[in-house]
């Protein structure tokens, strides 16, 4: 039953999708203020055992927690468990080998290509329409990206090849976690735990590779685990993986572009770095971008729309 609220007519889709976006939002925001403490944090330990010890915890909070929410698991929830697991390490292996031999300004813009992977990706894997609004958004954040990462300037080496490759793990992460969490049978509890399990035994594999010990106590890293563990990677991606249920992996993108503007803000208020005039304008882009991707209509109607009443 259609109705409208002062001309605009609500969907039950519509508002799924907002709320959807403010939680995302959320997220991003989270993960922009933590870029700071996690920098610091991999200046003291080995970015793996950093991140065993993270995704480790996060799984161990969150695997009761899921048994208790399922009856069976289901050999086809294990394996998109596994590819989403695989796919997110593979982001943050790829991403940190490139700082070795690349910059991090252009380890940021190649990683945050994953805007426009992301639906060139979903239009050839799975079909995704591209409509209007994410054209206009992807065209308005990618240069955002450039200015605010690069300060306008790039030069490229090998170490670029690994940042685009992280790049397109992130597009990837991102459009089968959509499509994944769609499926009736995946609890979003035990999909998430399955990923953060596969990233924590991975990154103890590779700490373990390099001779590395995991199990080890860093006192000065409590407050930065216990920040990272429970608001960056448990409510972080529980609730990515639950409200990409409800929006489209291109807007999730677009939304998580947001992260290095959080950041570069965090950054401003806590050590005092201040952004260049570049820098301002592509966070301005990348802004304007997300703003113009909800504005404008895609032509496409969710797989979740469905309207209901609200009188006004």
């Amino acid at each position: 039953m259609n109705s409208r609220f002062y001309g605009v007519k609500i969907t039950l889709g519509s508002v799924k999708k907002i709320r959807a976006g403010i939680l995302l939002l959320i997220t991003t925001f989270f993960w922009g203020v933590t870029f700071t403490v996690v920098k610091d944090a991999i200046s003291q330990v080995d970015v793996f055992v950093f991140l065993a010890q993270r995704f480790l915890l996060a799984t161990a909070i969150m695997l009761p927690l899921a048994l208790i929410r399922v009856n069976k698991i289901t050999s086809r929830t294990l394996s998109h468990g596994a590819i989403l697991g695989v796919l997110l390490f593979a982001s943050y292996a790829f991403q940190t080998v490139a700082l070795k031999y690349t910059s991090a300004s252009n380890t940021g813009f190649l990683t945050g290509l994953s805007v426009l992977l992301v639906p060139l990706f979903g239009a050839a894997i799975f079909r995704h329409p591209i409509g209007n609004g994410i054209r206009w958004g992807v065209g308005l954040a990618t240069p955002g990206l450039f200015l605010l990462c690069s300060d306008g300037s790039l030069s490229f080496n090998r170490g670029d090849i690994l940042g685009a490759i992280c790049g397109a793990c992130v597009a990837l992460h991102l459009l089968y976690t959509s499509h994944f969490a769609r499926h009736d049978g995946n609890d979003v509890y035990l999909l998430t735990t399955l990923q953060l399990t596969v990233v924590g035994l991975l990154s103890l594999a590779s700490a373990s590779f390099r001779g590395k010990e995991v199990f080890i106590w860093h006192p000065e890293l409590l407050w930065t685990l216990v920040v990272c563990v429970l608001i960056a990677t448990i409510f972080a991606f529980l609730v990515q993986t639950t409200m990409q249920k409800f929006i489209s992996p291109a807007h999730t993108a677009l939304i998580f572009c947001t992260e290095p503007v959080f950041a570069a803000a965090y950054a401003y208020y806590a050590a005092g770095e201040r952004l260049g005039v570049f820098g301002l304008v592509g966070a301005a882009l990348i802004l304007a971008g997300m703003i113009v991707s909800e504005l404008l209509p895609d032509g496409t109607q969710s797989d979740d729309a469905v309207t209901v009443a609200v009188e006004g």
